[in-house]
């Protein structure tokens, strides 16, 4: 009746459970350190995270403003270059307004006005004669020839104004009325337009025989 060798059993199984759950709070603190150091290290890189976030906006900050210096250096270029073209090419074009209207008109020459009315108007076997060695009156002795008496008038007329608008004034008129001979005296030269018939019937080149063709 001495024996009591179950209590030793409960003791050691009480040890046993002991022991392992030693042993599982000893393999649980190598976890639990390795769960530190992973969250210590995730918090080290989130900070770095956080505080190179600012560097990062700024390097942007600094890379925008470059581009838009340059841009807006570009901009500013172009407009000045387009604006000093547009002034220099307006004053150019102002100086060389001036300069047409500042420079003497040559007026063209009687004798090349009356002759060039006379074209446009189609007047018939025009001479010309150079009278200076024979008379005083004038330089230029010009005949001419209508189709009809309408014809001479409207010669005549458009003489009268190619002169006018030449800077040159007419200094009588005769026989307009007419229209069979009208005489147009321009001092520097004198015109006679005339009908065939009474060209013929009083020859005035024959008067001025001794004018040379001008």
């Amino acid at each position: 009746m001495t024996e009591q060798r179950p209590p030793a059993r409960r003791k050691t199984a009480a040890s046993a459970t002991r022991a392992r759950s030693a042993g599982k709070g000893a393999a649980d603190k190598p976890a639990a350190g390795a769960n530190a150091a992973v969250r210590t290290a995730a918090r080290r890189t989130v900070g770095k995270a956080a505080t190179r976030k600012p560097a990062g906006k700024a390097v942007a900050g600094q890379t925008a403003a470059r581009t838009a210096g340059r841009t807006a250096g570009k901009t500013a270029g172009k407009t000045a270059g387009k604006t000093a073209g547009t002034t220099a090419g307006t004053t150019v074009g102002a100086r060389a307004r001036a300069t047409a209207s500042a420079a003497p008109r040559v007026r063209p020459a009687l004798r090349e006005v009356v002759l060039g009315a006379l074209a446009e108007l189609k007047a018939v076997d025009v001479k010309a004669l150079d009278v200076r060695g024979i008379t005083d009156i004038t330089d230029t002795m010009v005949v001419a020839s209508g189709t009809s008496d309408r014809h001479v008038k409207s010669i005549a007329d458009r003489v009268v104004q190619r002169c006018k608008e030449a800077g040159y004034r007419a200094y009588g008129l005769e026989g307009g009325r007419d229209g069979e001979w009208v005489l147009l005296d321009l001092q520097d030269v004198v015109l006679h337009v005339m009908l065939p018939r009474v060209r013929e019937f009083y020859a005035l080149e024959k008067l001025w025989e001794g004018g040379a063709a001008a």
